[in-house]
């Protein structure tokens, strides 16, 4: 008989290249492994601050390897992350809070768009370079997911509303009260526990420990 399927959830922001490949390597998995995947989009800001946790780049020597890891595993993973000389500028100077809102929006109305929506944010960010703060920008990035202008104006208007604000900031501590300290945090509920795996390369582990 078949197993139970294990829920395994992905809470990630799309200012973080690493949940960009943990995301890919689950979109792909999902297919293989015995598991319902599910995406929770989250506030990565919200979770360093409420951990005290500290952008990695900011120690000089990891940055520098940062730059080498990236690469390496955007060229392993195939997931086209190209990083622009001044990278950690752009990711300390970009918020992500209207972004992560949209697609919390797009969560709780039109969960189908989700996969395609967040994957075009970090593309436009990601490999394009551009700023995904600026509302015609957001609106650009629904338009290449798929979505009508109709739904993306409205999506674009619910982030303004407390229960899009509330959606975010109770996703993003859920992903806190399960030991989530950055991003990706990927939790899998295995065998009645939840267990948490942090980062992009813990994801072997994560099939090794569900029974795949």
């Amino acid at each position: 008989a078949r197993m139970a399927r294990t829920s395994v959830e992905l809470f990630y922001d799309v200012v973080s290249p690493y949940s960009w490949l943990g995301f890919e390597v689950l979109c792909r998995y999902q297919h293989i492994w015995n598991i319902d995947l599910r995406f929770r989009p989250a506030f990565l800001g919200g979770i360093m601050q409420a951990t005290g946790n500290k952008p990695p780049a900011m120690l000089p020597k990891r940055a520098e390897y940062l730059l080498k890891d990236i690469k390496r595993m955007a060229k392993y993973y195939q997931v086209p992350v190209k990083l622009s000389e001044n990278v950690f500028q752009r990711i300390l100077g970009t918020s992500t809070l209207g972004a992560m809102r949209f697609i919390t929006a797009a969560e709780m109305t039109q969960p189908q768009y989700l996969e395609p929506l967040s994957r075009e944010f970090w593309i436009r960010f990601w490999s394009q370079h551009e700023d995904i703060s600026q509302p015609e920008n957001i609106l650009a990035v629904a338009k290449q997911a798929g979505l009508s202008s109709e739904l993306s104006q409205k999506l674009l208007e619910m982030i303004q509303s407390p229960a899009v604000k509330n959606q975010l900031k109770e996703t993003t501590e859920e992903a806190i009260k399960y030991g989530a300290f950055g991003m990706p945090a990927v939790v899998a509920h295995f065998k009645g526990e939840p267990h948490l795996f942090f980062g992009s390369d813990r994801l072997e582990l994560l099939g090794s420990f569900i029974g795949e």
